[in-house]
């Protein structure tokens, strides 16, 4: 698939700006009057900036904040050109081929678009996309067998926070039938496990109670995916209250917090609560 000339001429300035990015990261590595800090940079070192990064721009996204979501962009696309610019030191890949390979697999995997597949809604485009990638799997040894779904739940529990692995991992499994007959064999498995992570904390070591808390949250995940619920999202309101909450007991407090008492920090804290709510139901 090419682009005419007319789409092609916009593209200009951002191809520009693109290269000279390029150009600064190549900079910033070279041995002759780079600095310091870059050349000693890996893929691995790189990790948590990445991870920081796409976090970064997830907020700024969630705050509405175009401005920042295009800084926060741009720290993002600084790791994915630093970490092209060391695989093409050592002539594994470039951004070049990161770039032809997003697009080749974006028109291989769109055949509605870009081939001669019909489609009558999302889901059949979900569903093609999915046999596609399975396909491109198997054809790469990723996959060993059309039956085998544990390569494909291995790489989301590497590759993908932990909740957001639980709920990918729990998704599959239930769609090849590993899946209770209704939620009530959720909440029995609830209740179960809340029961283990009990006995366990009383009785039990430090692995073992990390292990039943592990089991009680994968069971949490699947309740919230029995109630189309986002697990991740659910929590990250819950931080934003609680952050909100604490900054009110806080602004109202004549002394440090540790100075009161048990019960009056429940009556900040209900206080607080309270006037949230009452914000929420103004607006």
């Amino acid at each position: 698939m090419t682009l005419s000339s007319s789409d092609a001429a916009p593209l200009q300035p951002t191809l520009t700006a693109l290269q000279q990015l390029i150009e600064v990261v190549a900079q910033l590595r070279s041995p002759d009057g780079g600095c310091p800090w870059d050349l000693e940079q890996t893929p691995e070192t790189l990790i948590p900036y990445v991870i920081e990064e796409a976090y970064e721009v997830v907020d700024a996204i969630r705050q509405g904040n175009q401005a920042a979501i295009a800084d926060e962009l741009g720290d993002l696309l600084l790791q994915v050109v630093l970490q092209a610019q060391i695989a093409r030191e050592s002539g594994q890949f470039d951004l070049a081929n990161v770039a032809i390979g997003i697009t080749e697999k974006l028109i291989r995997r769109h055949p509605h678009v870009f081939g001669e597949v019909n489609v009558d809604s999302v889901d059949q485009v979900k569903q093609n996309w999915e046999d596609i990638k399975a396909g491109e799997e198997k054809a790469k040894g990723e996959i060993t067998s059309e039956q085998h779904l544990t390569p494909r739940l291995q790489r989301y529990a590497r590759s993908l926070p932990p909740l957001s692995a639980a709920m990918k991992i729990s998704r599959k499994a239930a769609a090849v039938g590993f899946e209770w007959e209704n939620v009530d064999g959720v909440w029995e498995k609830f209740h179960e496990e809340l029961g283990e992570f009990e006995q366990a904390l009383q009785a039990e070591t430090k692995a073992e109670q990390q292990a039943e808390l592990g089991d009680l949250l994968f069971t949490i995940v699947n309740l919230a995916r029995w109630y189309d619920l986002d697990p991740e999202a659910a929590l990250h309101s819950t931080n934003q209250r609680f952050i909100q909450r604490f900054e009110l007991v806080e602004g109202v407090a004549d002394r440090s917090l540790a100075d009161y008492s048990l019960e009056e920090l429940e009556q900040l804290w209900q206080t607080a609560k309270a006037k949230l709510a009452n914000q929420r139901s103004a607006d």
